[in-house]
């Protein structure tokens, strides 16, 4: 492998459970009834917000629609992360990896189906750009199809110069194992951040599963 996509939420911030805490806070306003767990895996998890409140709401949303519960359920999940220092920090190994990526060149970027303001936060608050040329992170920009299409791990691995053949993606919604999937990349490797291990163990495509990043073998792009 030559180089690493990295999705975000999820994978390099652990923060899943405040975007199901959040989540089911809207699904109950919209539809009267929060998001199951399974809902939550096959219908949040990698998609656009705009693909959240439509599956909702039962059509197809109005922009206003998603841009007001879209920014205020993304404000009410910032405002999460920041009362949970212990917890707002990257993944366990994840600095650790990505000053190795750094250090030996290796090409790397994030593909996240966050909004604008959720990156721009990010890259704020944990200081992304030691380890990411910002104008290479692909996000939700209205335009891309939400994961599990593939654009975005394509346009992801154009932005670093690789074919999606020679690209490690490291993802851990099931919406974004089938993007990758679909993109072709070399290799997928599962993130247990939120889901038990054997939860991927079932899933066809996947070529490793970590419980964390001091687990992801260097030698892979040996």
């Amino acid at each position: 492998m030559k180089g690493i996509i990295f999705d975000f939420n999820g994978t390099l911030y652990w923060d899943s459970q405040l975007h199901y805490d959040a989540w089911r806070e809207y699904s109950a306003m919209l539809r009267d009834k929060p998001f199951s767990d399974e809902e939550m895996r096959t219908q949040m998890f990698g998609h656009t917000n705009a693909d959240i409140i439509e599956y909702l709401i039962g059509h197809k949303p109005s922009k206003e629609m998603v841009d007001k519960y879209g920014k205020e359920k993304e404000a009410v999940y910032r405002k999460r992360c920041l009362a949970d220092p212990e917890n707002f920090k990257l993944a366990p190994g994840a600095v650790e990896l990505l000053d190795y990526l750094k250090e030996h060149n290796i090409p790397r970027t994030i593909a996240t189906m966050s909004e604008w303001d959720n990156v721009e936060f990010y890259i704020k608050e944990f200081h992304l750009e030691k380890w990411f040329d910002i104008d290479k992170i692909v996000y939700s920009d209205g335009k891309i199809p939400g994961k599990p299409a593939p654009d975005i791990f394509l346009i992801a691995s154009k932005k670093i110069g690789l074919e999606p053949r020679d690209c490690v993606v490291a993802e851990d919604a099931i919406a974004g194992i089938n993007s990758a999937k679909s993109a072709g990349i070399g290799k997928i490797i599962a993130i247990a951040s939120l889901e038990p291990v054997e939860y991927y163990k079932k899933i066809d495509g996947i070529s490793q599963v970590l419980e964390n990043f001091q687990q992801f073998e260097r030698s892979i792009f040996d």
